[in-house]
């Protein structure tokens, strides 16, 4: 399968990784003069340059956010010019239209009304296959920090950057650390969607559902409102903040593509949305983030920018894909490559169970689905609901990188030395050693903590 630019619909497609592809959102304003959003990076990677407002103002901009610590600003203008102007200074290194997309279906879900003799694991017990998994039927949670109690007391925390999460879910509740919203205008960071919730539940759930780690504590970054838009700089101050809040990983089941040759942009209009993002994830990492990203739920090689933009021009590349985050693609309950999952030699770390409809199941023609194979978790309202997607691995191998801290302390191992005790844990499938569809191997927090 090749992506089209018809499914590109713009250059950084920032969208949850449960859905397929999406549309663009129309650009505001009057029709004389609509008023885009802009994002300006300068060329210094740590600081805004002094006389940086005057310098947006006099191109006809107004700052309204600004990314200090990585030396970028979001931009308001209605001038039709405003790029030819700004890019005439030397302090700016890229700049260009900010993008907000908006999601569509989950790759798979499916409603789930558990019955009402509520039992403490009773639904791990009988249909959380995924975390069965993981941790090998619970024999994780039996050794130094696989609960994800950390062996000096300090409680270690993932960051959720997502759509928010159900934080009175009784499964979450006592785990939910606290919570922050970037979405303008929205203060809380209660789940209006279910997508969040559901990655916190795949993370540290404990009640009738069990995540991987079920005593780490959960933050929610909330991104995405009800509808799931969001731009790049609020993803990027999500993560920023995350970092100055000293958690110690941080989940993004988000993601899009960047067409480089998108005929709507030039070139070099597109790239500011990209080195915000690249140099956002490098600020978390540099203090200390493991950063554990999904690879996306569109069944395409990924490793290669010329055939992902099939019969278009140019290079289509998946976004964010730094080499420092843990990448992850999807697996099914039979260890397979979930028919969804994005895949890619040089792309893919490891694979990590995220659901899928059974090895009786014809995606042409829908026939032969089973969703006892998709990831049951935590909803909004303390509900239960299936899902399957990248964003469903995703959250499990931010647990275990949790659970590895956990084991060793906060604060004691890099991003880097997560990261490689992740991969080197992992069980290899398919080719022998590396390959594009499962990275290193599936991930097994036994393995991680021995």
């Amino acid at each position: 399968m090749t992506l089209k630019k018809g499914f590109m619909a713009g250059v950084l497609s920032t969208a949850l990784c449960a859905s397929a592809v999406f549309g663009g959102a129309a650009a505001t304003g009057s029709a004389q003069a609509p008023e885009k959003s802009y994002l300006v990076v300068f060329k210094n990677e740590n600081t805004l340059p002094s006389g940086y407002q005057e310098l947006i103002e006099k191109a006809g901009g107004k700052v309204s956010d600004k990314l200090e610590k990585v030396g970028a600003v979001e931009v308001s203008s209605a001038n039709p010019d405003f790029l030819t102007a700004i890019k005439k200074s030397s302090s700016v290194q890229d700049a260009g239209v900010q993008k907000k997309l908006y999601p569509e279906s989950p790759a798979v879900e499916a409603a789930f009304t558990p019955e009402a003799n509520a039992q403490v694991a009773d639904l791990y017990q009988s249909l959380q296959w995924d975390i069965k998994q993981v941790t090998n039927n619970g024999e994780s949670w039996t050794l130094p920090g696989g609960t994800g109690k950390s062996v000096d007391g300090n409680d270690i925390v993932v960051g959720v950057i997502d759509t928010g999460i159900d934080y009175n879910h009784p499964d979450l509740k006592d785990n939910y650390a606290y919570g922050k919203s970037f979405v303008p205008g929205i203060s809380d960071a209660m789940d209006e969607n279910s997508h969040g919730t559901h990655v916190a539940g795949s993370i540290a759930a404990k009640g009738r559902t069990m995540g991987v780690g079920p005593d780490l504590k959960v933050a929610a970054y909330r991104v995405f409102g009800p509808t799931g838009g969001a731009e790049t700089a609020h993803i990027a101050e999500a993560l920023m903040t995350a970092a100055d809040d000293n958690v110690d990983v941080v989940n993004m089941s988000l993601g899009g593509y960047d067409w480089f040759q998108n005929p709507e942009y030039a070139t070099k209009d597109t790239v500011a949305d990209v080195r915000l993002f690249n140099r956002a994830i490098q600020y978390a990492i540099k203090k200390g983030v493991t950063v554990v990203g999904s690879a996306g739920n569109n069944a395409v090689d990924i490793s290669s920018p010329g055939k992902l933009s099939g019969d278009d021009n140019g290079a289509t590349h998946r976004s964010p894909s730094s080499q420092s985050m843990i990448r992850v693609s999807a697996g099914g309950q039979l260890k397979n490559l979930a028919f969804y999952s994005n895949y890619g030699v040089g792309k893919i770390d490891v694979i990590a169970p995220g659901g899928d409809l059974g090895p009786n199941y014809d995606p042409a023609t829908g026939a032969g689905r089973d969703n006892t194979y998709l990831c049951l978790a935590t909803i909004p309202g303390g509900g239960y609901g299936y899902k399957a997607g990248t964003s469903m691995a995703a959250p499990k191998a931010a647990a275990l990188a949790g659970v590895i801290i956990a084991q060793h302390g906060k604060d004691k191992l890099s991003p880097s030395q997560v990261k490689h005790i992740v991969q080197s844990s992992s069980v290899d499938l398919f080719k022998n050693g590396y390959d594009g569809a499962a990275g290193h191997g599936l991930i097994n927090a036994v393995n991680a903590l021995k």
